[in-house]
């Protein structure tokens, strides 16, 4: 039932943004069995559907290389993606306060960009 309902509310959304951490060079496997099972028929809701993608890691490439994976993935899936700006948050630790709260504009001001072209891209698209 659960996942129905999130196949229901994908498939409704305007648009989807992916935020997830990155596990060895790559997608995390929860989000990567999910997908996969989105996947299938009937009616795959990424099919279609804009996406933009980002991510926060403790390291100095800030999930770069899980987004080219989720990349090729949402390409199999129909997906249109966001190509620019990619965000990928680096060094996170020291861009969130103790309440988990983004402090560091710079980072602030991709996130609201690629939000900006998630929302252009659907224009596009239709």
């Amino acid at each position: 039932a659960e996942g129905a309902a999130l196949k229901a509310r994908t498939r409704a959304a305007d648009g989807v943004l992916l935020v997830t951490p990155e596990y060895n060079f790559s997608i995390p496997g929860v989000l990567k069995n999910t997908l996969d099972w989105m996947s299938r028929p009937p009616e795959p809701p990424f099919d279609g559907k804009t996406v933009a993608i980002m991510g926060a890691s403790p390291g100095p490439v800030g999930t770069a290389r899980m987004q080219y994976d989720l990349r090729k993935v949402l390409v199999f899936m129909n997906a249109f993606t966001v190509n620019k700006p990619e965000v990928f948050i680096a060094n996170c630790a020291g861009k969130f306060n103790a309440q988990g709260e983004l402090t560091d504009e710079t980072t602030a001001k991709f996130i609201a960009d690629l939000l900006v072209s998630l929302q252009t891209l659907k224009k596009r698209v239709g």
